[in-house]
């Protein structure tokens, strides 16, 4: 250990206490640093508790006493195997209905407050396209872009490409959905659009930030036959507000909102997997893969931690 030595003469008396409170303030910040690289599965499981728990970055720091860069690292680590888990084993699904939706954030700063230099950083507004099956709550695919035509033909690719035999699928009313549809199902799907009609929004809730209210919605038939009393996204919009509650960079009017487009992307990946495989849904009294028939038990937060040695043995072979 490097010790700095000041080049004018220190007072002997006083020498000896400081170089001592010196040494021990160092030691004691190397051996955090070494706790933190050595984290156990307990530790990272009350880290991994807190955040899918809507707690943000720095306030699971405070609770569990571990560094920002140690969360950051446990959340993109993470982040990489719930993606690489839902990608390989959330397949082959037997699904009737789904239902698909987007939900806006932002990273960094809004798109209207961004200029290009930080977009190229993938600053500004960012959304999340999801897919919920009515039937199991299962979450069946999801992807983090842009709301246009290129994301919207990813998306639905991957749904079809997790799905086997005919399925009902009820969007929102956004023209993105009418050719990428088309293009991952062909003519073997029943599809139809649910378009929400709102009403001019009042000074009230203009000053609360709220939404304009909704005086009905406009359903239309895109193709195939539809049972119409299925064509609904109650599912996919209740499905946002859990994410709102659960992810704190989703939650509106506050600084928590994400600082970096990766971190915003391994925190919907930890989240899905969490609310998919460890968090029991309350009107079914089991998880949504207990329900799609993708697991037998509830996973608890260490097997859900065990997936980072699953990722960290296929690296080493």
């Amino acid at each position: 250990m490097r010790v700095c030595v000041c080049a004018k003469p220190l007072n002997t008396r006083i020498f000896p206490k400081q170089l001592c409170i010196f040494l021990l303030t160092m030691l004691k910040r190397i051996s955090i640093v070494f706790l933190m690289n050595k984290l156990n599965t307990q530790r990272r499981a009350q880290i991994v508790a807190a955040l899918v728990e809507g707690n943000s970055i720095r306030s699971t720091c405070r609770m569990t006493g571990a560094v920002l860069h140690t969360v950051l690292k446990l959340l993109n680590a993470m982040g990489c195997a719930c993606a690489a888990y839902h990608h390989k084993h959330v397949r082959n699904l037997r699904v009737r209905r789904i239902q698909c939706d987007e939900i806006w954030s932002f990273v960094g700063s809004k798109a209207k407050n961004t200029g290009l230099d930080k977009k190229a950083q993938g600053w500004g507004d960012t959304w999340t396209w999801v897919a919920i099956d009515a039937d199991t709550k299962l979450c069946v695919s999801y992807l983090v872009g842009a709301r246009d035509a290129i994301s919207a033909d990813d998306f639905m690719k991957d749904c079809a490409s997790r799905i086997r035999g005919r399925v009902q699928i009820t969007t929102d009313g956004h023209k993105a959905y009418l050719d990428a549809v088309e293009a991952a199902f062909g003519e073997n799907i029943d599809f139809a659009q649910v378009q929400k009609i709102f009403g001019a929004p009042s000074v009230e809730d203009q000053r609360r930030y709220s939404p304009a209210t909704c005086i009905g919605c406009d359903v239309k038939v895109v193709s195939g036959d539809p049972d119409w009393k299925h064509v609904s996204t109650s599912y996919v919009e209740r499905q946002n507000l859990t994410m709102r509650m659960s992810m704190r960079r989703f939650t509106r009017l506050t600084n928590a909102f994400s600082k970096k487009f990766d971190n915003h992307c391994h925190s919907v990946a930890l989240y899905f997997m969490y609310y998919n495989f460890c968090r029991v849904h309350q009107s079914l009294r089991v998880t949504p893969a207990m329900e799609a028939g993708l697991a037998d038990h509830i996973w608890s937060l260490e097997e859900l931690i065990g997936l980072l040695d699953r990722s960290e043995i296929a690296a080493a072979a």
